[in-house]
């Protein structure tokens, strides 16, 4: 039987305590503790997060897990305008939208933010408004060169932003400035009801319609290559992400709803602990793979859910026992 040595290619240390950055599969001897550790990868949980004041669906979102934006949508009165912020515990309404709108898109953090296109159904028209978000109030800034409904977007503040896809399923992506949109190039399948993560110029596609897809497609900067699809095909689904190679999807129709959420390492999808609750169209915060933050969307029996859900991943330290 090979050894510890001939595996790894390292011997088994001794610490007094744990070391600072152990990789995972690394295992080490605690003097102090007097046992043998390990450290393993911890596939991730959902757990429970304050509702939203306003229970809705078909809203973006911005932020972190404990620092989000939710924004827009469509709640159980109707096409809302709603701003909530969320600290990590509860949700607090803040400053309106200047037009209330469902199916928008949306990107930042929780204090510079950016909310584009959408429906307003009493106009019956898809939209190109944009609007900035300073961390008060939203502004309204220059349109999408093409309006639109049901599209995805990345981007890490309200001056720097791409947008793509559409309904009917288009592959137009444009990108933000701070100052205006510029078309660059397109999706390489043209759909809407995606997800979308990262960040202006390092980006994931995934999913969408039309007929649930799993395709994936990450963004240079330039163009979009095709790379490997979700291991569950959905539309309507919930992303958030550092960059092309750091992500998580979660939630969606396929149908019917799904719980299933999946990681991204800049090659292949990773199914890892699903959500407590099934969303589709839900808002969605965060900025890794490891820590991720859902809420409102359709959850059975609810067609305009408040639930907030949060989702953490990442290795985690196990002491070796003989049984």
């Amino acid at each position: 039987m090979a050894d510890y040595k001939t595996i790894k290619g390292t011997k088994i240390q001794n610490y007094t305590t744990d070391p600072d950055n152990p990789l995972t599969g690394q295992v080490w001897y605690n003097e102090t503790d007097q046992v043998l550790k390990t450290l393993i990868f911890n596939p991730g949980s959902w757990s429970t997060g304050g509702d939203l004041n306003t229970g809705r669906r078909d809203l973006p979102g911005a932020g972190t897990q404990t620092a989000a934006l939710g924004f827009g949508g469509t709640d159980s009165v109707g096409i809302t305008n709603i701003t909530e912020s969320y600290n990590g515990t509860s949700w607090t309404e803040v400053n309106d939208l200047n037009t209330a709108r469902q199916y928008l898109g949306g990107t930042g953090v929780q204090t510079s933010a950016l909310a584009f296109g959408g429906r307003n159904p009493p106009i019956a028209t898809n939209l190109g408004q944009t609007e900035s978000w300073n961390g008060t109030s939203w502004t309204e800034v220059n349109d999408l060169n093409t309006a639109r409904k049901q599209l995805a977007g990345s981007g890490t503040t309200n001056a720097s932003a791409l947008a793509f896809g559409q309904d009917p399923a288009g592959a137009l992506t444009e990108s933000w400035n701070g100052t205006s949109w510029t078309e660059v190039n397109d999706l390489n399948t043209g759909r809407h009801d995606l997800a979308g993560a990262g960040t202006q110029t390092s980006a994931l596609a995934a999913g969408g319609i039309p007929a649930p897809t799993g395709q994936t497609e990450s963004w240079n900067g330039t163009s979009w290559t095709e790379v490997n699809d979700l291991n569950t095909a959905r539309r309507e689904l919930g992303g958030k992400g550092a960059d092309n190679t750091n992500a998580v999807v979660f939630g969606g129709n396929i149908p019917p709803g799904t719980a299933a959420t999946e990681s991204w390492n800049g090659s292949s999808w990773t199914e890892v602990g699903d959500m407590t609750l099934y969303k589709n169209r839900p808002g969605s915060g965060g900025t890794t793979n490891t820590a991720a933050l859902a809420f409102g969307g359709e959850t059975a029996p609810s067609p305009f859910s408040a639930a907030t859900e949060e989702f953490n991943a990442g290795p985690l330290t196990k002491t070796i026992t003989s049984s």
